[in-house]
This record gives structure tokens, sequence and C-alpha cells, in this order.
């Protein structure tokens, strides 16, 4: 479960805010509000993992006042305007949402948070970058699950949420670590240290079972050899 705060200087766009985190099911909005300085009084009383907030404010812009936080909680900036997002980024926001947003985009961006603060604490992982659209999103090898083919693209299917980018399974397989990963069908790619059973035809990875191509042999005698160390 995820505690967030919103904050943004027009009550239509807080109130979409309101609606749609009323329907995200692991996220729970403490406080809500027009005012960047009442929201940061809230805050040094009672803190929250997620921050919604607006970057063009007046007074105090949302990039100013997450700067000036001593203890940041996860960004996800909402905005009408594209030019600030590199701005956002650099902050490490966790997402960058462009109004007026869907209930899907604004899903996606809570997963994201809730991954971050999963991962919090832990030591720190590899990681790959993918391309999604324009940008390029940073993936723990330890989140992902397995890799789906789905027509020229690659989904990469992680505890929380799913990742679509185009590209090609013998591009994945270069990109990762061939001790971590291994190719079990011609439309897949599993995480060795995820497989929970191993039968015949098939391997289960977070109670999803995934097909064994018959000419992936040697892959089968690879994964029944990382069963038994």
């Amino acid at each position: 479960m995820l505690t967030a705060l919103a904050i943004d200087d027009e009550p239509q766009a807080l109130r979409v805010v309101q609606l749609l985190a009323a329907k995200v099911p692991f996220l729970e909005l403490r406080g809500s509000f027009t005012n960047a300085f009442t929201a940061l009084a809230f805050l040094q009383t009672t803190p929250v993992d997620v921050l919604f907030v607006d970057i063009h404010m007046p007074d105090l812009t949302g990039v100013e006042l997450v700067q000036g936080l001593s203890q940041r909680p996860l960004v996800i900036f909402t905005t009408a305007y594209s030019d600030y997002a590199v701005q956002g980024f650099e902050l490490d926001a966790v997402d960058y949402l462009l109004k007026p947003f869907s209930l899907a985009r604004f899903t996606q961006a809570c997963a994201k948070a809730l991954e971050r603060q999963t991962t919090r604490g832990r030591p720190s992982s590899p990681a790959i970058l993918v391309k999604t659209g324009y940008e390029e999103e940073r993936l723990l090898l330890g989140d992902i699950l397995y890799l789906e083919a789905e027509g020229n693209y690659l989904r990469y299917v992680l505890p929380t949420r799913r990742v679509l980018v185009r590209q090609t399974m013998a591009e994945a397989l270069r990109q990762l670590p061939a001790h971590a990963f291994i190719r079990v069908h011609r439309s897949y790619i599993v995480a060795l240290e995820k497989v929970e059973k191993l039968a015949r035809y098939e391997v289960t990875v977070a109670n999803t079972p995934i097909p064994i191509g018959a000419s992936y042999e040697s892959a089968v005698q690879a994964l029944r050899a990382s069963f038994l160390r």
C-alpha cells in the first residue's frame, strides 16, 4: 500500500487526481491541496510515500517544492506543459504525467512508484535500459520475471506491471546476462531464479505456465541444472 499527497493549484485538476486515486487499490490519498505552502506544512507532520505535484504553480513551482524537501517522497509530476519533463526527471521523479491523463496512464505511474518503493533500501541492483516509445526506462534485472514476444515487440513482465518494448528476442538476449536469463521457447525468455516449477513441457513463473519449445532442449537441461544448485 502506498500513501500519497496531491498538490495542484487548479481545483478541477486536483479533483481528477482524487477520482483516479480512489480507483487504484494499492493507493491511499492522505490529502490534497491547492496551496503548496499548506501542503509543505502538512508534510512536516504527515509524511507520505508518493507526491503527485503539478509543476506549473504560482509562488512556488512543483520543482521548487520538491527541491526544498529535506526528506523527499517518491515524486510523480503532473502538468499540462511538456517543456518541464527533463527538469522533472533530473530530480529522479518516478514518472511525469502530461494532462489530461487517463486512468490507465495514472495506474501505470502508481505501479512504477510501488515498484520503486518496494526496492528502496535494498542494495543496488544491476539494471538495463529499454526504450518505450520516445523514452528510455530503467528496469532492475532482479525484478524481471520473464519476457514474452508479441509481434515486433517484447513484453517485459515484472511483479507489478508489464513494459512493452520494440525489440527482438536476439536483442534482448544480448542485453540480459546469460547466467540469469534463458530462452525456453521462440516467444519466451525466463529469469532462472524466478522459475517455481519445471515440468516436461513447461515451466512456471509467478504462477504462470510458460511452454518449453521442442528445439530448446539444451535450455531445459540448463534449467534443470540450476534447480539442483
